[in-house]
């Protein structure tokens, strides 16, 4: 474990504590994939509080930690608000890429650890934040590239997003994480081995390194610089013994 892991593990058991010893829910910043690990890799030490992740919507990748006491003095949502991104004459706007928009976002000053996913359509985007910082965005964030743009927080009512997905459907000699992977990146298992043994895949949230290990229905799959999976659905097995799987591919 690196020094900056070993902090971030030290902030997130004083988070636990502080919930503990004065009965409130605490908070961490979004936590990216390999954040999140050493976050999972903690909660069994927390048996004594509920701990759980949100990061705006219900496949963010970048989400924020939540300590939540037995009987909190008060209830409080996730402290996450959206923002809408939105050009402000559609005629002149450049196609914009996520890198785009995370781009303008670090140019305001802005630690990436205080904003969430940025999920990009064809004319739009919508950014997720800690709500403390709404308002600076959207005073601010004036530009994406060279286009002019107007950023507004939207209420949870008002944000609707369905992910674009792939279905893919075929056989593999066993329900295995660099089978699927495989399957999903059309790639061979052996080119795929240093992904996870390199510290690349999650799944749900956790660093899997086994190349064997099998993932269950529903399970997401995150691979760093690659994309992500959910595994679907297992049906029967072919005459060869092969396994029937279903992917959906994030695209």
């Amino acid at each position: 474990m690196t020094k900056e892991e070993q902090q971030l593990e030290k902030r997130l058991l004083d988070l636990a504590e502080t919930a503990y010893q004065r009965g409130i829910v605490t908070y961490s910043d979004f936590l990216n994939l390999n954040e999140q690990n050493i976050f999972h890799s903690i909660r069994p030490k927390l048996s004594y509080l509920k701990t759980e992740s949100f990061g705006g919507y219900e496949t963010a990748e970048r989400q924020i930690a939540a300590f939540v006491p037995d009987a909190p003095l008060f209830c409080s949502e996730y402290p996450i608000a959206c923002v809408r991104i939105v050009p402000l004459q559609k005629k002149f706007a450049e196609k914009l890429s996520h890198r785009d928009y995370l781009g303008s976002l670090l140019n305001l000053g802005l630690d990436r650890a205080k904003t969430g996913d940025i999920l990009v359509e064809e004319e739009q985007a919508y950014l997720f934040c800690q709500d403390k910082l709404a308002d600076f965005i959207c005073e601010n964030l004036t530009r994406i590239r060279h286009t002019t743009a107007m950023a507004q927080q939207v209420g949870r009512e008002d944000f609707s997003y369905e992910p674009k997905v792939q279905e893919i459907m075929g056989t593999i000699a066993s329900v295995r994480l660099d089978s699927l992977l495989s399957l999903a990146f059309k790639a061979s298992r052996s080119s795929l081995t240093g992904q996870i043994e390199g510290g690349k895949v999650f799944v749900n949230g956790r660093l899997t390194t086994s190349n064997g290990y099998q993932p269950k229905e529903g399970d997401l799959v995150s691979v760093r610089g690659m994309g992500r999976f959910r595994l679907q659905g297992v049906g029967g097995h072919s005459k060869k013994g092969r396994s029937y799987v279903t992917l959906l591919k994030y695209i």
